[in-house]
């Protein structure tokens, strides 16, 4: 019993060294101020120094090349402790402004929305605009699921349809992003080791949107939320409070905690209570399967008829520059009135 309890105890050793080991090395070498070639090394000493350390444990000097991995893990954890997201660094531009927005009564004025318009992702037009919406007009909330690496990967956005006052509708599209900087492009892995800020955009659907299926030839899909009125203006309001905390305290991107689906989900959940925690929260392209198990899609056909009739992908190619692009994508939706 008690080589077994010594075996077992080694065993977790080992495992916990491999795994703070494989974090730390990747921590250098994601967020070391170093050039690339200098990263690179830091993390092969660090993964050297803790297999010297595992190959140690059953020696009589152990303890001692345990206490200094230790030390070193701390300091480590300290260092990394004090790595600051930061405001002003050389943004991309289509994340280089921060929403700013003024609420008077049910009038939101929002500036810096953004309407690019993109010819491919290194060349377009940068636009951006002042623009009010009325919250007494809010009639709908669409999310869009934006695909680029499989079933189980999208990106979310969450699209506002108000009431323009003339018989048809205008839309405007949250996304939360990473605030990419200049000539910096997504790591999934990166992601995990701060190596992104958050970013909130406000958009026009024509750009954010169009971006994804036309220029960047990702798969876009559309489904209408089921949301009572109070709802929507509490999640629209909520974006707007989310947009100036993060002006004035800025947050790492987290693959993990705090993405595009995550944050979306936490400030659903403060305004419409009981929503459960689930795995697809983490695996977002099954989003839709999640709103479906709880109700939350507006249109009661099942699962496989929505996705199919959601795909926009190709109505948003063939809409293009359209001035009524928002309204051919939603052709054929369930729920949706692709006339207005």
């Amino acid at each position: 019993m008690r080589r077994l309890l010594v075996g077992t105890g080694r065993g977790l050793l080992v495992l916990v060294l491999l795994l703070t080991g494989l974090w730390s090395a990747l921590a250098l070498y994601y967020r070391l101020p170093l050039p690339e070639g200098g990263r690179i090394a830091a993390a092969v000493v660090w993964g050297a120094a803790v297999l010297a350390v595992i190959g140690r444990p059953w020696r009589p000097f152990h303890g001692r090349a345990l206490a200094a991995y230790v030390l070193a893990f701390a300091l480590l954890l300290v260092w990394w402790g004090r790595i600051a997201p930061s405001d002003t660094r050389d943004w991309a531009d289509d994340v280089a402004r921060h929403i700013e927005p003024s609420v008077a009564g049910s009038i939101v004025t929002l500036r810096n929305v953004r309407n690019f318009d993109w010819r491919s992702d290194d060349d377009y037009t940068v636009r951006w605009e002042t623009r009010q919406y009325d919250l007494d007009r809010l009639r709908s909330v669409d999310m869009a699921l934006s695909y680029w690496m499989g079933p189980a990967i999208a990106h979310t956005l969450v699209s506002f349809g108000l009431d323009d006052g003339q018989g048809g509708t205008r839309y405007l599209v949250f996304s939360v992003e990473i605030r990419k900087e200049r000539g910096e492009s997504f790591s999934a892995v990166a992601g995990f080791f701060k190596q992104f800020e958050l970013a909130l955009v406000a958009a026009d659907e024509r750009d954010v949107l169009r971006v994804r299926t036309n220029v960047r030839g990702e798969d876009v899909y559309l489904y209408r939320v089921a949301m009572p009125p109070a709802a929507m203006r509490s999640l629209f309001l909520a974006y707007l409070d989310q947009s100036t905390t993060l002006a004035a305290h800025p947050r790492f991107y987290s693959t993990l905690t705090a993405n595009c689906t995550t944050i979306v989900f936490d400030m659903a959940r403060r305004i419409v209570g009981g929503l459960p925690l689930d795995w697809r929260l983490l695996a977002s392209g099954y989003l839709p399967e999640y709103l479906k198990s709880i109700d939350g899609l507006a249109a009661k056909a099942d699962l496989e008829t929505l996705r199919a009739a959601g795909r926009i992908t190709e109505r948003a190619k063939a809409a293009d520059a359209d001035p009524r692009f928002s309204q051919a994508i939603r052709h054929g939706i369930p729920g949706m009135e692709a006339a207005r």
